[in-house]
């Protein structure tokens, strides 16, 4: 399964390659912004998207509205220090199929990628 993290800070972007890579995710693709995660979402065709909120360019509100503009079903998890529940509302009427609060576990974010993988799956 081939994920794109998307997030402007590149230690955050580390920290959740190592958690990716100690949950059995090797194949992960990176982009800083949103408007880097729209070109490598064209070219990469991920399964997956870690989505960051607060981002220069392009936010990831406005990115997931533009995803889901191209495709309807490639699952997204938003990953993000806003916690207030308008937030997360706000995430999933975008096009969010999940909600992570940073910081994060191993466990906690694999537990997400389980749920939103098993849903589509499901969904197909």
């Amino acid at each position: 399964m081939k994920i794109l993290l998307i997030d402007d800070s590149k230690t955050i972007r580390s920290i959740q390659k190592n958690a990716l890579k100690q949950i059995g995710y090797e194949d992960v693709a990176e982009a800083a912004d949103g408007l880097e995660a729209l070109a490598a979402f064209a070219n990469e065709r991920p399964d997956l998207l870690i989505v960051d909120w607060n981002m220069p360019n392009m936010d990831g509100i406005t990115l997931v509205r533009k995803i889901r503009e191209q495709d309807k079903t490639v699952p997204m998890i938003m990953c993000t220090t806003e916690a207030e529940k308008q937030r997360v509302m706000e995430a999933i009427k975008a096009g969010v199929n999940d909600y992570i609060v940073k910081p994060f576990t191993p466990d906690g974010l694999n537990e997400k990628i389980s749920r939103v993988i098993g849903k589509a799956t499901a969904a197909t």
